[in-house]
């Protein structure tokens, strides 16, 4: 892991960099050195970074501002060998209204969201 100039989103975090991929913070790029530590081990596999969810309540999608569809970008997914399912992660420093807002749109669309 190697710090870099530049602070995160909220001022706070440090943006790290980990196996040649840059990090808001440095809780995200442990969690990530970790989640490949568990790949090697066989117990998850398939993780994607900063995946995209565009959200969709009932089969229609939520439009906002200059038509543009709403979406939830979390931190990690990835699928756990062991439990058989696919793991949504994000990692939080602060909970802003606007996550917890798509928090529970995704939770309407049947996604749990797992905070790390």
């Amino acid at each position: 892991m190697k710090a870099m100039a530049g602070k995160g989103r909220y001022g706070m975090a440090e943006k790290t960099l980990v196996l040649g991929t840059v990090f808001h913070s440095k809780k995200e790029a442990r969690r990530y050195a970790d989640l490949k530590l568990m790949e090697q081990a066989g117990v998850v596999r398939n993780i994607e970074l900063q995946p995209a969810f565009p959200i969709e309540i009932g089969g229609v999608k939520i439009i906002y501002g200059s038509g543009r569809q709403l979406k939830y970008v979390a931190d990690f997914r990835y699928y756990d060998n062991e439990k058989k399912a696919w793991i949504i992660e994000d990692v939080k420093g602060h909970l802003t209204d606007v996550y917890k807002i798509k928090k529970a749109l995704m939770a309407a669309m049947g996604n749990e969201i797992k905070e790390i």
